[in-house]
Protein backbone atom coordinates (compact mmCIF):
# COMPACT_ATOMS: atom_id res chain seq x y z
CA UNK A 1 0.00 0.00 0.00
CA UNK A 2 1.11 3.19 -0.89
CA UNK A 3 0.75 6.25 1.11
CA UNK A 4 2.03 10.05 0.06
CA UNK A 5 3.12 12.18 2.72
CA UNK A 6 1.29 15.68 2.56
CA UNK A 7 3.53 19.11 2.52
CA UNK A 8 3.86 20.90 5.79
CA UNK A 9 1.79 23.70 3.40
CA UNK A 10 -1.16 21.37 3.36
CA UNK A 11 -0.60 20.43 6.95
CA UNK A 12 -0.38 24.06 7.92
CA UNK A 13 -3.52 24.97 5.86
CA UNK A 14 -5.34 21.96 7.05
CA UNK A 15 -4.57 22.94 10.70
CA UNK A 16 -5.35 26.34 10.29
CA UNK A 17 -8.97 25.60 8.74
CA UNK A 18 -9.35 23.03 11.74
CA UNK A 19 -8.88 25.94 14.14
CA UNK A 20 -10.84 27.97 12.35
CA UNK A 21 -13.86 25.77 12.29
CA UNK A 22 -13.14 25.08 16.01
CA UNK A 23 -13.48 28.73 16.88
CA UNK A 24 -16.90 29.64 15.16
CA UNK A 25 -18.48 26.27 16.46
CA UNK A 26 -17.00 27.47 20.00
CA UNK A 27 -18.60 31.48 19.23
CA UNK A 28 -21.99 30.54 17.31
CA UNK A 29 -22.91 27.18 19.39
CA UNK A 30 -20.80 26.13 22.26
CA UNK A 31 -20.80 29.67 24.42
CA UNK A 32 -24.55 30.47 23.73
CA UNK A 33 -25.57 26.46 24.82
CA UNK A 34 -23.10 26.89 27.90
CA UNK A 35 -22.82 30.29 29.28
CA UNK A 36 -25.44 32.05 27.82
CA UNK A 37 -22.68 34.39 25.59
CA UNK A 38 -23.94 35.12 21.83
CA UNK A 39 -21.86 37.55 20.20
CA UNK A 40 -23.17 37.17 16.90
CA UNK A 41 -26.50 36.53 17.76
CA UNK A 42 -26.69 32.96 16.02
CA UNK A 43 -27.29 31.62 19.03
CA UNK A 44 -30.16 33.00 19.69
CA UNK A 45 -31.33 32.56 16.31
CA UNK A 46 -30.93 28.61 16.62
CA UNK A 47 -32.80 28.56 20.04
CA UNK A 48 -29.85 27.49 21.89
CA UNK A 49 -29.75 30.63 25.18
CA UNK A 50 -32.27 28.68 26.82
CA UNK A 51 -30.32 25.75 27.29
CA UNK A 52 -27.76 28.02 29.32
CA UNK A 53 -30.59 28.92 31.88
CA UNK A 54 -32.06 25.15 32.22
CA UNK A 55 -28.18 24.26 32.76
CA UNK A 56 -27.50 26.71 35.81
CA UNK A 57 -30.98 25.11 37.00
CA UNK A 58 -29.86 21.86 36.95
CA UNK A 59 -26.35 22.63 39.01
CA UNK A 60 -28.15 24.67 41.33
CA UNK A 61 -30.64 21.49 41.66
CA UNK A 62 -27.68 19.12 42.27
CA UNK A 63 -25.82 21.37 44.78
CA UNK A 64 -28.87 21.26 47.39
CA UNK A 65 -28.98 17.46 46.33
CA UNK A 66 -25.11 16.59 47.37
CA UNK A 67 -25.69 15.73 50.37
CA UNK A 68 -23.58 13.16 51.99
CA UNK A 69 -25.03 9.60 53.16
CA UNK A 70 -24.67 9.83 56.80
CA UNK A 71 -25.79 6.83 59.96
CA UNK A 72 -26.98 8.64 63.32
CA UNK A 73 -28.01 8.02 66.62
CA UNK A 74 -29.75 9.99 69.02
CA UNK A 75 -31.56 9.57 72.51
CA UNK A 76 -34.44 12.05 72.87
CA UNK A 77 -36.43 12.31 76.10
CA UNK A 78 -39.59 13.08 76.06
CA UNK A 79 -40.77 14.36 79.78
CA UNK A 80 -43.82 13.17 81.12
CA UNK A 81 -47.02 14.34 79.72
CA UNK A 82 -45.48 16.00 77.34
CA UNK A 83 -45.12 16.06 73.69
CA UNK A 84 -42.13 16.89 71.32
CA UNK A 85 -40.60 16.99 67.95
CA UNK A 86 -37.43 15.82 66.34
CA UNK A 87 -37.07 17.21 63.01
CA UNK A 88 -34.76 16.45 59.47
CA UNK A 89 -34.97 18.14 56.66
CA UNK A 90 -34.86 15.90 53.16
CA UNK A 91 -35.07 17.20 49.55
CA UNK A 92 -37.44 15.79 47.25
CA UNK A 93 -36.32 12.36 46.38
CA UNK A 94 -33.76 11.60 49.04
CA UNK A 95 -34.27 8.88 51.15
CA UNK A 96 -33.99 8.38 54.88
CA UNK A 97 -33.66 4.89 56.92
CA UNK A 98 -34.86 4.62 60.43
CA UNK A 99 -35.38 2.76 63.26
CA UNK A 100 -36.72 3.86 67.16
CA UNK A 101 -37.77 2.34 70.02
CA UNK A 102 -38.41 2.91 73.96
CA UNK A 103 -37.55 0.62 76.77
CA UNK A 104 -40.69 0.26 78.33
CA UNK A 105 -43.38 2.64 77.79
CA UNK A 106 -45.30 3.00 74.29
CA UNK A 107 -45.13 6.53 73.12
CA UNK A 108 -48.42 8.31 70.50
CA UNK A 109 -46.62 9.17 67.59
CA UNK A 110 -46.87 11.48 64.12
CA UNK A 111 -44.74 10.69 61.29
CA UNK A 112 -44.87 13.79 59.26
CA UNK A 113 -43.88 16.70 57.31
CA UNK A 114 -44.06 19.86 56.75
CA UNK A 115 -42.82 22.01 52.69
CA UNK A 116 -40.03 24.52 52.68
CA UNK A 117 -41.68 28.02 52.98
CA UNK A 118 -45.47 26.92 53.31
CA UNK A 119 -47.08 29.91 56.26
CA UNK A 120 -50.45 28.16 56.20
CA UNK A 121 -49.70 25.50 58.78
CA UNK A 122 -49.90 22.41 56.91
CA UNK A 123 -48.26 19.32 57.33
CA UNK A 124 -48.83 15.32 55.89
CA UNK A 125 -49.21 12.90 58.34
CA UNK A 126 -47.34 9.72 57.27
CA UNK A 127 -47.92 7.69 59.77
CA UNK A 128 -50.17 7.72 63.42
CA UNK A 129 -49.61 5.09 65.88
CA UNK A 130 -48.95 4.37 69.14
CA UNK A 131 -45.70 1.99 69.78
CA UNK A 132 -42.64 1.33 71.37
CA UNK A 133 -40.71 0.48 68.47
CA UNK A 134 -40.81 1.56 64.64
CA UNK A 135 -38.50 0.79 61.79
CA UNK A 136 -38.95 1.65 58.01
CA UNK A 137 -37.32 3.53 54.87
CA UNK A 138 -39.24 7.13 53.81
CA UNK A 139 -38.98 8.98 51.01
CA UNK A 140 -39.57 12.92 50.80
CA UNK A 141 -42.05 13.54 48.25
CA UNK A 142 -41.27 17.05 49.00
CA UNK A 143 -38.31 19.45 49.75
CA UNK A 144 -38.77 20.40 53.32
CA UNK A 145 -38.79 19.31 57.25
CA UNK A 146 -39.51 15.48 58.40
CA UNK A 147 -39.98 13.72 61.34
CA UNK A 148 -41.90 12.62 64.66
CA UNK A 149 -44.42 14.16 67.13
CA UNK A 150 -43.93 11.92 70.09
CA UNK A 151 -46.47 12.62 72.64
CA UNK A 152 -45.66 11.06 76.35
CA UNK A 153 -48.89 10.13 77.75
CA UNK A 154 -47.39 8.41 80.87
CA UNK A 155 -46.30 10.09 84.46
CA UNK A 156 -42.65 9.00 83.73
CA UNK A 157 -39.86 10.67 80.73
CA UNK A 158 -39.78 8.13 78.28
CA UNK A 159 -36.17 8.15 76.29
CA UNK A 160 -36.27 7.42 72.63
CA UNK A 161 -33.34 5.32 70.71
CA UNK A 162 -33.28 6.60 66.83
CA UNK A 163 -31.25 5.54 64.54
CA UNK A 164 -30.81 6.83 60.94
CA UNK A 165 -29.66 6.60 57.80
CA UNK A 166 -29.75 8.23 54.42
CA UNK A 167 -29.17 12.11 53.16
CA UNK A 168 -30.82 14.11 55.04
CA UNK A 169 -29.89 17.33 57.46
CA UNK A 170 -30.76 17.02 61.23
CA UNK A 171 -32.98 19.77 62.40
CA UNK A 172 -32.98 18.28 65.95
CA UNK A 173 -35.99 19.01 68.62
CA UNK A 174 -38.65 21.58 67.51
Amino acid sequence: MDHTVQSTTTLLKASAFAGLLAAVVLISAILPAEYGIDPTGIGEAMGLIPLASKVDQVKGAQATEDLTYQENSVTITVPAGKGLEYKFHLVKGDSMRYAWSTTDNALFYDFHGEPDGDTSGYFESYTVSTSNNVRGTFTASFDGSHGWYWKNKSLVPIVVALKTEGQYTIIGIK
